[in-house]
């Protein structure tokens, strides 16, 4: 793990081309459109009511965005849509630290909880997501496709 701070703050349209190629690289990342992104943005920047927030964080050795975070809103929940860390940026504790970030703001927006599901052969990020405090509240089976695969629901209490 990397000893300095990344840079975590809000997702700007003009980092979308580094989101999409991080997505792109990963294989358990969904493959959003750039719209997708865009109305995340949109949804996070200054409206109300606040439905979505969308981070970046900048890898403090290179300064490029090196991964992002999407999290619906609708307090006392939110739900994790999706996170995702560079290849070469991981094991390094940025998704530790953006998760932290992103769960600090949900919670100040007035989120109690945060949900997420995650496909069950995910075992770095299962790990993860019990090192941050979720705790396993269920099961999918068969929910994703491609391949199918069960989808483990976490739930993580904020504050």
């Amino acid at each position: 793990m990397s000893g300095l701070a990344a840079p975590v703050r809000p997702m700007r349209a003009d980092d979308l081309p580094r989101v999409l190629a991080i997505a792109a690289a990963l294989p358990y990342a969904p493959r959003w459109p750039e719209a997708a992104y865009r109305a995340a943005i949109a949804s996070s920047a200054g409206t109300e009511p606040l439905r979505r927030i969308a981070l970046v964080m900048e890898d403090p050795e290179t300064a490029l965005v090196a991964g992002f975070a999407v999290a619906s809103l609708l307090p006392p929940e939110a739900e994790l849509e999706t996170v995702a860390v560079a290849p070469e940026s991981q094991r390094r504790g940025l998704a530790h630290q953006l998760l932290t970030a992103l769960a600090a703001q949900l919670h100040s927006a007035g989120a109690a909880e945060l949900l997420l599901e995650v496909r069950a052969s995910n075992a770095p990020a299962i790990h993860l997501y019990r090192r941050l405090g979720f705790a396993e509240t269920g099961r999918r089976p068969g929910y994703y496709a491609d391949p199918v695969e069960d989808a483990l629901l976490m739930a993580w209490r904020l504050g």
